[in-house]
């Protein structure tokens, strides 16, 4: 009996083991970093469709936020001033908030202009929200013209930094 239950132990130990090395394989573990090619998308604004493609050829500043949370609703409305002085940059703001009127109000609170922001109602359940790696916190990421991340997380006066 004390012979079948020491088997019994190390099968279950062993099988414990298999099954936590492929616990989160099929789920990336960090987020996208600088020197990635950025993954296009498409993305529906009221006014707007705009694909990311489209705008090769350009320095491009993509904004993930969203206005519950503070730091990222700061940041994307610090750099959306600071890109209006820019010519050289083109700004692609995205909200994940799950409210429409909640948005409108808070760019328009904000002042943040409207050509190039947009906001994606499935919040965090979205597939760009996915495809981005984002959470909580949220990123914004800076390509050059060919589509690469340059840099993550960046002021407004490191953009300054890159661009000049």
């Amino acid at each position: 009996m004390i012979k079948n239950v020491k088997w019994i132990f190390v099968v279950l130990i062993i099988s414990s083991l298999i099954s936590f090395s492929f616990v989160g394989k099929d789920t990336p573990t960090e987020g996208l970093t600088i020197g990635d090619k950025a993954p296009t998308f498409t993305i529906c604004g009221e006014k707007q469709l705009i694909d990311l493609k489209d705008l090769r050829g350009k320095y491009v500043l993509l904004s993930f936020w969203a206005s519950y949370d503070a730091p990222s609703r700061v940041q994307n409305a610090t750099l959306n001033h600071a890109i209006e002085q820019a010519d050289n940059v083109e700004m692609v703001s995205v909200s994940f908030d799950e409210f429409k009127s909640i948005f409108n109000e808070t760019i328009k609170k904000d002042r943040i202009s409207t050509s190039n922001c947009f906001v994606e109602l499935a919040g965090n359940s979205s597939d760009l929200f996915k495809t981005y790696r984002l959470n909580k916190g949220f990123k914004n990421f800076l390509l050059d013209k060919n589509g690469v991340i340059v840099a993550k997380d960046i002021t407004p006066s490191q953009l300054s930094s890159y661009l000049n």
